[in-house]
């Protein structure tokens, strides 16, 4: 009788061995650098490791449960909220263990299995020096492992990267963005805090292994809007003012941020020495300006696609780019990208499948319809090894994957037979021949 189960069959020489499609899980992997990939993609020399981490941020303003309409002297109601991390980290040459991490997808309700080079609860690396810190903050929703790809890539090179959950705002705890727009800039400095008593903390495994007075934080989306509000991009008062439509906020929740106020500029952490924003939101709902981004303190590399329709290219990303003065920051465009540009993984095979209460495939929530994910994690993080490289690490050979001419594809690639470079070879640095395509890269100088 044949059986009804439907089953996957290996057949060898001597024996068949059939295994339930039930029992098989997706290898969705994360750690693929292709073959057209740039020089600085490829992954460092440190063995890692990941562990979870769960922290509790006490006596926080419960923002859902405001008024929006609340008055002035009115008591905010407060709540503990909880933040779960990721860690990736350097850890023993000789660790062994498992190499899957188990994240939620977009539906917030399917768990999948990502296999990748990190290995799970692996005993940190044995070090002299400590490790810069790399805070990560994930989009609207998103989770601590969206950003996966370019995290563990990141630890491989000597870094400890920590990745957010944030609260209400993950696929499985979605509220309304409210919450977001007051809590990002909160959740970055508390985790930041944290992470600090972690390394003064004999009994932790990050005791004396992260440096978190030389700290990056890269933000995409909502994340890239907090981490703008973070190092510095305050608030205009028309974003403090809002009570209706989807960007509101309760009144009074906002004002911690107002650009210039004392209680912003109180929030002012010198630990933090340079940023990464991805499509950061903001600039086109006016929360930001060209003034109140003149208080951006640190180098900022800005990564977006031309086309973005929900951040804003010209009148979003690129302008908050061109108003951030008081810094050096360039900007990494893919070109006919839209929002989904650099920062998401590749979706899981589970994720191929239309969700009967979202209404859209959620592969749709992670691809771009021109460039693909890899290729874009990719090339950000051959930028991003750079960036942090040069800031972080003060490796001045870092410099020069930046001595670019603008666009990509006027790069010509002129090499002699030993590989060196010609006098006369404009090819973007890293890149190999006839893979720098579609691509712009641009510097401003503090005080242009």
């Amino acid at each position: 009788m044949i059986n009804k189960l439907m089953t996957r069959c290996t057949l060898t020489l001597l024996v068949a061995s059939c295994i339930p499609f039930s029992a098989v899980r997706a290898e969705n992997r994360i750690d693929i650098i292709r073959a057209d990939a740039p020089e600085l993609a490829a992954y460092g020399e440190q063995t890692v490791g990941v562990r979870q981490i769960d922290f509790i941020h006490k006596k926080q303003i419960d923002v859902l449960n405001t008024d929006n309409d609340r008055k002035d002297g009115d008591a905010f109601p407060y709540y503990d909220r909880p933040l779960t991390v990721e860690v990736w980290y350097p850890a023993l040459a000789n660790a062994k263990g498992s190499r899957v991490i188990k994240a939620f997808i977009r539906d917030g309700k399917t768990k999948v299995d990502l296999h990748g080079q990190a290995i799970v609860e692996a005993k940190p690396a044995k070090t002299e020096k400590a490790f810069p810190l790399v805070i990560i903050s994930h989009g609207y929703p998103g989770n601590r492992f969206l950003m996966a790809p370019i995290a563990e890539n990141i630890a491989s090179k000597g870094y400890v990267v920590v990745s957010i959950d944030h609260t209400d705002s993950t696929y499985s705890t979605l509220s309304k963005i409210s919450s977001s727009l007051v809590n990002r800039t909160k959740d970055q400095l508390f985790i930041l805090d944290q992470i600090s008593q972690l390394a003064k903390d004999k009994a932790s495994f990050l005791y004396n292994l992260v440096d978190v007075n030389n700290t990056g934080i890269i933000g995409y989306s909502m994340g890239g809007y907090g981490t703008v509000v973070t190092v510095g991009g305050g608030l205009t008062q028309y974003a403090l003012d809002q009570r209706e439509g989807l960007f509101s906020t309760p009144k009074g929740t906002l004002d911690q941020y107002l650009s210039g106020s004392k209680e912003y500029l109180a929030l002012a952490d010198s630990r933090i020495k340079t940023a990464v924003t991805f499509a950061p939101a903001g600039m086109k709902r006016h929360f930001m300006d060209s003034e109140t981004t003149k208080g951006i303190r640190v180098p900022m590399l800005f990564i977006a696609g031309s086309v973005d329709d929900v951040v804003g290219y010209e009148d979003g990303v690129r302008s908050l780019w061109k108003s951030a003065s008081s810094v050096d920051r360039s900007l990494l465009t893919f070109d006919y990208a839209n929002h989904n540009a650099g920062a998401p993984m590749a979706p899981p095979e589970e994720a191929n499948k239309v969700d009967a209460d979202l209404g859209f495939n959620l592969t749709m929530h992670y691809l771009d319809s021109v460039w693909d994910n890899v290729r874009m994690n990719n090339i950000s993080t051959h930028f991003i090894t750079a960036w942090l490289g040069k800031y972080l690490k003060h490796d001045s050979a870092m410099s020069s994957y930046f001595d670019l001419v603008p666009l990509s594809n006027d790069g010509k690639w002129s090499k002699a037979k030993n590989g060196m470079d010609n006098s006369d070879n404009t090819y973007w640095k890293g890149f190999p021949n006839r893979s720098a395509s579609g691509l712009r890269f641009e510097t401003l100088k503090a005080g242009s």
